[in-house]
């Protein structure tokens, strides 16, 4: 677990949030929804304040153990 320290600040996730929904919006443009797992995964990224590194590392283990 990453200290408070290690996390990024509301000014860091900001725009990251503005892509966020702006990728949703344009995957239901698409007819491709993200589901509302998905959503929640990405507002848990927000609200710890995970940096890009850290949800790729999440992504790929959460892969890794549903395909097993």
């Amino acid at each position: 677990m990453p200290k408070v320290a290690d996390r990024l600040s509301q000014k860091e996730i900001a725009p990251a949030r503005e892509r966020r929904l702006e990728a949703m919006h344009l995957q239901v443009i698409e007819g491709n929804p993200i589901d509302e797992q998905d959503i929640a995964m990405f507002e848990m990224f927000e609200r710890e304040g995970w940096d890009d590194e850290r949800c790729i590392a999440y992504i790929l283990e959460q892969a890794r153990a549903a395909s097993k």
